[in-house]
């Protein structure tokens, strides 16, 4: 699931939209209230939105009802990947690289104390992360690798 679509679906706006009509705290109100419904029953792979990791109750709630892996970028990797993006109300600024460095710097210690694993994201092919992902599950008996790699 992804919080930010789940949460679109529940407001009936874009984020971006919500955001300038009612602002960020408000916002952010909705996402907390959406973590911690999930957190109820966690199943499956849960995806959050960037700034989901500001709020405790949010950081306890993650940590507590999921196995947490942070995919750590880069703010210039995710420059590459978002500089044309325009759904992205904190992006919507003059300088985003700028910006992107300035939520890198307050948000990587939330997003480290939630994270039970970390992964790079850096530059790898999609089939490395998805690999690294399963492994950091397989170790944290989350996932079992299938039975012919058992019997190797």
């Amino acid at each position: 699931m992804d919080t930010d679509t789940l949460i679109e679906e529940r407001i009936g706006c874009s984020i971006r939209e919500y955001f300038e009509r009612e602002g960020e705290a408000a916002f952010r109100d909705v996402e907390q209230a959406t973590i911690a419904e999930l957190a109820q029953s966690p199943h499956g792979v849960l995806s959050t939105g960037g700034g989901s990791v500001l709020r405790e109750a949010n950081r306890h709630q993650l940590r507590r009802g999921f196995h947490v892996i942070y995919l750590r970028s880069s703010p210039e990797d995710l420059f590459r990947r978002l500089r044309h993006d325009v759904k992205r109300p904190l992006l919507q600024v003059q300088d985003p690289l700028g910006r992107l460095r300035e939520l890198h710097a307050a948000r990587d210690p939330l997003y480290r104390e939630t994270a039970h694993d970390i992964v790079d994201t850096g530059r790898p092919t999609v089939a490395m992360l998805v690999n690294l992902i399963v492994m950091q599950l397989e170790l944290a008996g989350i996932a079992v690798p299938p039975a012919s790699d058992l019997q190797g």
